[in-house]
């Protein structure tokens, strides 16, 4: 179990792949700028109604932190909306057909990859990246249909584990493509999208992380969040660091989740010994 964090200065700490970074692939998402999106499902609750945590509050994304001295947003107690977090944001996409599981992976549309992080100078040529649309359970008990960037060679593994997250019911809350400017946005704490490809370099660092190759991928990483000593990300998570917790959306050692990534030969940074990465899964274990 990971102790529960008090504050008093947030200290450099590695990310996804070790170094003194945000992990890149967490989001802090402003929902400005998004592409367009399918007319969203009625809520099965109204704000009025709703057990608090089952509505997305307005704020999401929209509060920035104040920053700490390494850039990182300042840890704050986990507001009350968050601390049962069990709505799902409305799709970005049409639905995919059908009534159960499904998939498409296909090349990436021009489109696509403009509103995506890559740019040239990245480590991945986008002919070697694939648009990988799937079908996921929402918190709200719904189908719905997310979307990632991913290696080509990594996409069928990846659809291999979400198939096997459907058939388990896993929830997720959002899956998309982070957006190129999401990723230096002001920090606001409560990011929670599962993806994939991020072309982000390490922080002080030349060398690219997993996510600028699409072969890892962030699963709810509000629930599953970034810990080592005291640094936190997302900054507002403090709620999900006792791992005793059963919340629906979290990953434990030896669940359907953390199976469904070893079926396929990924490895899981919960498992990392000196930083604990809940969220992070790699094709390689970094």
């Amino acid at each position: 179990m990971v102790r529960t964090l008090v504050v008093v200065a947030i200290l450099v700490a590695s990310g996804c792949a070790g170094h003194a970074v945000r992990p890149e692939a967490v989001q802090h998402p402003s929902r400005s700028a998004s592409p367009a999106r399918a007319t969203p499902l009625p809520s099965a609750t109204t704000p009025a109604t709703a057990t608090l945590g089952t509505v997305a509050p307005v704020w999401l994304g929209k509060r920035p932190l104040p920053l700490a001295a390494n850039g990182l947003g300042a840890i704050q107690p986990t507001p009350p909306e968050l601390h049962d977090r069990a709505f799902t944001l409305p799709d970005t996409l049409d639905p995919l057909p059908g009534s159960g599981f499904a998939s498409r992976v296909d090349r990436v549309p021009a489109e696509v990859l403009a509103r995506s992080s890559w740019s040239p100078r990245c480590p991945v040529a986008a002919e070697n990246l694939r648009w990988v649309r799937l079908v996921f359970w929402g918190f709200d008990g719904r189908r719905h249909t997310g979307e990632l960037l991913a290696n080509a060679d990594a996409a069928p593994a990846l659809v291999d584990v979400f198939r096997q997250l459907y058939a388990a019911r896993f929830p997720l809350e959002e899956m998309r493509i982070t957006r190129a400017d999401e990723i230096d946005a002001p920090p606001t704490g409560d990011g929670n999208n599962t993806g994939s490809f991020t072309c982000k370099p390490l922080r002080g660092s030349t060398t690219w992380s997993e996510h600028a190759y699409g072969r890892a991928v962030d699963v709810n990483p509000f629930d599953n969040p970034y810990v080592e000593g005291d640094v936190l990300i997302p900054e507002l998570a403090s709620a999900y660091l006792d791992r005793s917790r059963q919340a629906a959306g979290m990953i434990h050692p030896a669940d359907v989740v953390t199976r469904a990534f070893s079926s396929v030969g990924w490895t899981w940074g919960g498992n990392w010994r000196h930083s604990k990465d809940f969220m992070h899964f790699s094709a390689n274990g970094r």
